[in-house]
């Protein structure tokens, strides 16, 4: 290496411990922590005294969802925190301040959203802070509610910041089109951005309705006031809705960038009346916070019409390639691959690969003969099912399932949907989803959790349907109307008769990715079966379905929940092996957060469940640091 590169790597080495110092001092203070790592700087927590961490305080919401005529329940905050007081929010939209040592609460506030309308979206994933100089409120919570509102709120008290929009909220529905209902259709579930004095807000709209959906733009919004600095639709033309960017934004600062992950366009599994690929759609978007305009964008799935959105917040990271340090953003998706940028210009760090895919057999579909493929591999298979991948705990179950592969379309990762059905491995579920991927920039390596489980979408002529769901054919399968094709769609993750995925586990994995080689470090089954089969049937550790993220600590741990078990696991960040466990009341389907207060680390995760996939549900904030 010449003197000159080694000087620029020492330097630039030096910058990034320079990063991690002031990381370490703004502690948890945005969604997945610092650039979105679900990485911490604090080390009292480590391999060598696990036996000594324990609950430390746990505090209950109230949050149960009663009372809501028809909406599904899920806790998946990521608090954030603040002069020793988290903030973070519950499915209802309330928002609740909790001493950060002890578990008290300081205040709450409810958005009062309306029970008595449906919902497409259950999520909030938590609140931002913003710090300011303001007549009113210079310390500002920001809450996104699943009725398409931006609410701000004093820190300290919780009163609205009546100078913020309309007494302390901003309407969010304005300009997404012409609709008559959007309550509960057009939400947000993800906290809004923060970049210097000013948020970036994207939305959560309900999927595979129809053509004509909401626009899925995103705005930039003044901190102090609301007012509207700029907007962006992700789907220029007006030929078809969403696209939206419902995952938690990365921002920038120093670059003037905000990075978004976009989802796929309306409705998801027939592109008929949206040929071409999309435009900005299932993408990661890097757009200048200054203007809103596209500074680079790279398209993952072309055309989709497998519900592949980009489900998780970009991360911003540095990644060593040929001796220097590259600041870069790295993007998981639900087709399970894991893909690299350079920050500012949005080249490939890690080779993207155009590859043939499946045509489609469904009249008026025009999908698209590539779809890009990332170097690293897959953290999921991308194969073709097989009669010998059916599984079953009983010869029934196995025989049902094997009649299903045979019967179904099934080609692999991107074969199209039909009118036949089709098996989508992985499914609209992923692969990864909003839980993310954390990050160990020193060691180079990222954490992802996985769904490996398969689903079937089945296409019908609208003409059928009436007659299908009267015959009772259609029964377990959510149908969805797609309005504006000609086709209705019905869809259902693939599993046995006795409940169980049709295919062989593990159908949840944790993966470790060695960034440097370019390789998978290790990979495991992620949780039992203990809560999900039937009593009789062993705790075997076959690994589930899991929503949530990990979080991993400069000691060397991996800690997360996310599998549909009541269980909280530590692992270790070289080996993947087990070190910790804790018994929990509900599934931990959220992210874990650490911080420090009083010279003590703490771990603290949201445990509620997850109603949708028919898991215990709940409304602790559990708190865990060393005796």
């Amino acid at each position: 290496m010449s003197p000159e590169r080694i000087l620029k790597t020492v330097v630039l080495l030096v910058v990034s411990g320079i990063a991690m110092t002031m990381t370490h001092a703004q502690q948890w203070d945005r969604y997945g922590g610092p650039g979105g790592q679900q990485f911490t700087h604090l080390t009292e927590i480590n391999a060598q005294n696990l036996q000594q961490l324990s609950l430390a305080w746990t505090y209950r919401t109230g949050d149960l969802n009663e009372g809501f005529v028809y909406k599904g329940h899920s806790f998946q905050a990521n608090p954030v925190i603040w002069k020793g007081t988290l903030y973070l929010s519950t499915s209802a939209n309330q928002v609740v301040a909790v001493d950060a040592a002890s578990g008290a609460e300081r205040w709450r506030f409810d958005a009062g959203i309306p029970r008595d309308i449906a919902y497409s979206e259950s999520a909030s994933r938590g609140v931002s802070i913003w710090h300011g100089e303001s007549v009113a409120c210079p310390h500002r919570i920001f809450l996104g509610t699943l009725t398409g509102f931006v609410h701000a709120l004093d820190a300290e008290t919780g009163r609205p910041c009546a100078d913020f929009g309309n007494n302390g909220r901003v309407d969010m529905r304005e300009g997404v089109g012409n609709h008559d209902n959007l309550a509960g259709y057009y939400g947000i579930t993800s906290p809004p951005a923060v970049a210097g004095d000013v948020l970036i807000v994207g939305s959560a709209i309900g999927d595979n309705q129809e053509v004509a959906s909401p626009r899925g733009i995103v705005r930039s919004l003044d901190a102090r006031s609301g007012a509207l600095n700029w907007m962006w639709d992700p789907l220029p033309g007006g030929e078809s809705g969403s696209a939206n960017v419902w995952p938690p934004i990365s921002v920038d600062v120093e670059r003037g960038l905000a990075f978004l992950a976009t989802s796929s366009p309306s409705p998801d599994f027939y592109g008929g009346e949206r040929p071409g690929d999309n435009h900005y759609a299932n993408s990661v978007v890097a757009l200048a916070l200054d203007s809103g305009e596209v500074v680079w964008h790279q398209q993952f799935v072309h055309h989709d019409i497998w519900d592949y959105d980009v489900p998780a917040q970009p991360v911003l990271t540095s990644l060593q390639r040929n001796g220097e340090l590259v600041d870069a953003v790295l993007v998981v998706t639900k087709t399970g691959m894991m893909y690299t940028f350079d920050r500012s210009n949005g080249l490939p760090i890690h080779a993207i690969d155009e590859r043939q895919v499946p045509a489609s057999d469904v009249p008026g579909e025009q999908v698209s003969p590539s779809q890009p493929f990332s170097a690293l591999p897959p953290l999921v298979e991308h194969r073709a099912l097989t009669e010998d991948d059916a599984f079953g705990i009983a010869w029934f179950d196995r025989l049902s399932c094997k009649k299903t592969i045979r019967e179904s379309r099934n080609e692999g990762i991107f074969t199209p949907p039909s009118l036949q059905g089709t098996i989508l491995y992985p499914s609209y579920a992923g692969g990864s989803n909003w839980g993310g991927v954390a990050v160990d920039a020193e060691r180079q390596i990222a954490v992802a959790n996985v769904n490996q489980v398969p689903a079937i979408v089945r296409l019908i002529l609208r003409d059928d349907l009436t007659a299908l769901i009267d015959g009772g054919e259609l029964e377990g399968w959510q149908v969805s109307p797609q309005r504006g094709t000609p086709y209705a769609m019905a869809r259902k993750i693939f599993l046995s008769p006795l409940g169980l995925p049709c295919t062989r586990p593990p159908w949840g994995k944790l993966v470790a990715m060695d960034l440097r080689a370019g390789d998978i470090l290790w990979e495991i089954p992620l949780g039992s079966i203990r809560d999900l089969a039937p009593a009789p049937v062993p705790n075997f550790d076959w690994g589930v379905p899991n929503m949530g993220g990990p979080l991993v600590t400069a000691s060397g741990l991996v800690v997360i929940g996310a599998a549909a078990e009541n269980n909280l696991r530590i692992f270790d960040l070289m080996s993947g092996a087990q070190l910790w466990e804790y018994r929990l009341p509900a599934p931990a389907m959220a992210t874990p957060i650490s911080y420090e207060v009083d010279g003590s680390q703490y771990i603290v995760v949201a445990v509620g469940g997850h109603g949708q996939l028919g898991t215990e549900i709940g409304d602790y904030v559990m708190a865990f640091r060393l005796e």
